[in-house]
C-alpha cells in the first residue's frame, strides 16, 4: 500500500455519483478532502455518511439536486478554490457498438435509440463548469469512450469529445484505459480515467510528454524492472478455509465479513469436482468405476445468424458408462434435463497464481463469471472481496447512518456485496490523488522521448469543427 501523503488534508474536493466513496476513501489518505457527495440510491448515501462525517451528502437524483449542489460548491469557493470534482456516471447503458456506424446513420436521418442513462454525464459537466476546479476526474467502464450520446441541442456527440466543450479552453487533459493490476492491485479490473485540469503545471507536463496518469507498479510477468502482479494467492491465500456446505463451516467468525452463502446440493457437487481455474461447465465422470475425461467439453459456436452462443448439446451424461456428470443443469418442465444456459465462464474457479477476475456486484454468487474459489468450494468472502479490491487497506465502515433518524446500523451483506462491486480500487485513488497532487507541485518531470498527451478528438468531431467553419 502506498504510504499516506504527508500534507494536511487541505484539498477541497466534490465527489459525484459516489456509490458508496469507497474509491474516496484512497483520495482521502492522499491529502484530499471530501466536501460534498451526492449518491442517488439512500443506502449508500448512509454509508457516505458514516465513513465522511465531515462532507455534506446530497442524496437524491443529480438532475433535481444540481442547483443545490452547485449553489454548495461556489459557497465553498468563495473560502477556498475546489481542488478536484470527481465523477463515475452511470455505466450500465454505455454501449460497445462501433462508433462510426451509429454516427453514419445518425447523418442519413436514422434517429438511434439511446441509453438516456448515458446522458447523466451531462449535469456532471454542467457543475464543472459552474465551479471550475483545477482537477475533473471522471472514472468508467472503457468502453465510455466509444459512446456517443445527444447533447443539450440534441446532437449527437461522442462523450469524450463533450467534456471539452463543457470545461473550455483553459483545461487540458487525457483519457486512458488503465488495469488495475498494473498497479498492485490483486483484480484484474480495467476502467477509463479521463482527467482534465486548468492548472498551467498540468498542461506544461502534458505538452512535454508527461501524463495525468501514474506510471505503472506491476506488470504481469515482472518485465522492464517493475513488480509482479499480485496473486490470489498472495491476497487471501491465509485467510482461514471455509466451506459452502453446511452454514457452521460456510464462515469463520474470528474474521469480520469472513462468511459465505451455503449452497445446495446440486451446486456444491459441481463445484466440488471443478479443478482450479476450469469451469464445471467441463467436469468429466466421477463414477469411480468410470472416471472417462473424454467427455466433450462445454464451449460456445455460432448460431445461424452469426452470433456466437453457448452450446446447447454439451452432454450431461457420460458417453462411455451414462453416468450423470457434475455439470450445470437445468430441468425441463417434463422433468428431463438439459444443460444450463448463461455464460460458459459461470461456475469457473479462479486461479491461484493471477490477480482475481474483475469483482462485480454478482460476487457472492456461484453462477456468476469466475467467482469460485480456487480450491475451496465456495464464493469469495466478503472480507477476501475487500482484500482484493484493497479496500481492507483503508478504515472504512461498512455502517449507515440514517439521513432521517441519524441512527447507526449495519450495511447488510447484499449491501456490501454490491457496493464492493461498484467501487474503484481506493489503493489506485491513492496513487493516482498523490500524482495529481505531485504534478501541482511541479514534482513531477516530463519524460521528453514520450509521445504528447494531450486528448486528441475523434475524427468525427474534427470534421464537424471543420464543416462549421466552413
Amino acid at each position: 500500500m502506498p504510504e499516506k501523503s504527508n500534507s494536511n488534508p487541505n484539498l477541497p474536493t466534490i465527489s459525484l455519483f459516489a456509490g458508496a466513496a469507497i474509491g474516496d476513501k484512497g483520495l482521502e489518505a492522499a491529502g484530499f478532502r471530501l466536501e460534498l457527495h451526492n449518491e442517488l440510491e439512500s443506502d449508500r448515501s448512509g454509508l457516505i455518511s458514516a465513513n465522511f462525517p465531515q462532507s455534506r451528502v446530497i442524496s437524491g437524483n443529480i438532475l433535481d439536486r444540481e442547483t443545490e449542489i452547485i449553489a454548495i460548491g461556489q459557497k465553498l469557493q468563495r473560502r477556498e478554490e475546489v481542488f478536484a470534482l470527481v465523477a463515475t456516471p452511470p455505466c450500465q447503458g454505455m454501449s460497445p457498438n462501433g462508433l462510426g456506424t451509429l454516427l453514419k446513420n445518425y447523418r442519413l436521418g436514422r434517429r438511434p435509440k439511446l441509453d438516456q442513462r448515458n446522458r447523466l454525464i451531462l449535469p456532471a459537466l454542467r457543475i464543472a463548469a459552474a465551479l471550475q476546479p483545477k482537477w475533473v476526474i471522471l472514472e468508467n467502464v472503457p468502453r465510455m469512450s466509444n459512446t456517443a450520446i445527444e447533447d443539450e441541442a440534441g446532437t449527437l456527440v461522442r462523450i469524450l469529445d463533450l467534456i471539452p466543450q463543457y470545461l473550455g479552453i483553459d483545461y487540458v487533459g487525457e483519457a486512458k484505459v488503465v488495469e488495475f493490476a498494473d498497479y498492485g492491485i490483486p483484480q484484474c479490473r480495467q476502467r477509463l480515467i479521463t482527467i482534465y485540469s486548468r492548472l498551467p503545471e498540468a498542461r506544461e507536463l502534458l505538452e512535454a510528454g508527461g501524463s495525468f496518469i501514474p506510471e505503472p507498479t506491476h506488470q504481469k510477468l515482472g518485465n522492464n524492472g517493475l513488480a509482479n502482479w499480485v496473486t490470489v494467492r498472495q491476497a487471501i491465500g491465509n485467510f482461514p478455509p471455509l466451506d459452502a456446505k453446511t452454514a457452521k463451516t460456510a464462515r469463520d467468525n474470528r474474521i469480520p465479513l469472513h462468511r459465505v452463502p451455503v449452497l445446495d446440493s446440486k451446486k456444491y457437487e459441481w463445484i466440488r469436482h471443478t479443478p482450479e481455474n476450469q469451469s464445471a461447465f467441463n467436469n468429466q465422470c466421477v463414477n469411480p468405476e468410470c472416471g472417462f475425461d473424454g467427455n466433450p467439453n462445454h464451449g460456445t459456436s455460432r448460431d445461424s445468424a452469426g452470433i456466437n452462443r453457448a452450446r446447447q448439446d454439451t452432454p450431461l451424461y457420460c458417453l462411455k458408462c451414462g453416468s450423470l456428470l457434475p455439470r450445470p443443469f437445468a430441468i425441463n418442465k417434463d422433468g428431463t434435463i438439459r444443460i444450463m444456459k448463461g455464460y460458459t465462464s459461470a461456475y469457473k474457479r479462479m486461479s491461484w497464481d493471477m490477480p482475481a477476475p474483475t469483482l462485480t456486484r454478482n460476487l457472492s454468487f456461484a453462477c456468476s463469471d469466475r467467482k469460485i474459489h480456487p480450491v475451496q468450494n465456495r464464493v469469495l468472502s466478503l472480507a477476501e472481496a475487500c482484500q482484493l479490491q484493497s479496500i481492507s487497506d483503508f478504515d472504512y465502515k461498512w455502517e449507515l447512518i440514517s439521513a432521517r433518524e441519524g441512527k447507526i446500523q449495519k450495511a447488510s451483506d447484499r449491501l456490501i456485496r454490491e457496493a464492493i462491486g461498484e467501487s474503484i480500487p481506493p489503493r489506485f485513488m491513492q496513487i493516482l490523488g498523490q500524482h495529481l497532487l505531485s504534478i501541482s507541485n511541479r514534482e513531477v518531470i516530463a519524460d521528453s522521448n514520450k509521445p504528447v498527451q494531450l486528448q486528441l478528438f475523434s475524427e468525427e468531431y474534427l470534421h464537424s469543427l471543420s464543416k462549421a467553419s466552413l
